[in-house]
């Protein structure tokens, strides 16, 4: 119980110092309008995967953001490790957030299907 209290507290901080680092630390345009959404820390801290959303829905943007996070990972984690007091800073990975796009997906089927009553 204590172990997950633990975890959760350290994702919460991971969030906003990345948020924060992207922000005023990473200059590289590929990352500009990057909002990081979650964290998940594994049990022993070790490991944390970000995730983050953008505005554009083009695949090459994606993959253009995707890279740009990949390059800046060492940056990140370098500053994690400077803003953060514990022992290892985790290791990062970054993976993009589909629960946006999942949601436009349920609002247009709803919206398909209110049209459809209507007539």
């Amino acid at each position: 119980m204590a172990q997950n209290y633990r975890a959760d507290r350290l994702s919460q901080e991971i969030q906003r110092e990345v948020n924060d680092i992207l922000l005023k630390r990473v200059r590289d345009p590929r990352v500009a309008g990057v909002t990081i959404t979650g964290v998940d820390v594994t049990g022993d801290l070790q490991q944390a995967k970000v995730y983050y959303s953008i505005l554009s829905d083009l695949a090459s943007d994606h993959q253009k953001t995707q890279a740009g996070l990949d390059k800046a990972k060492g940056l990140i984690r370098g500053e994690l490790g400077k803003r953060l007091s514990i022992y290892v800073t985790p290791e990062l990975t970054f993976a993009q957030d589909e629960s946006v796009r999942y949601g436009d997906r349920i609002d247009e089927l709803l919206s398909k299907l209110h049209q459809e009553d209507r007539f």
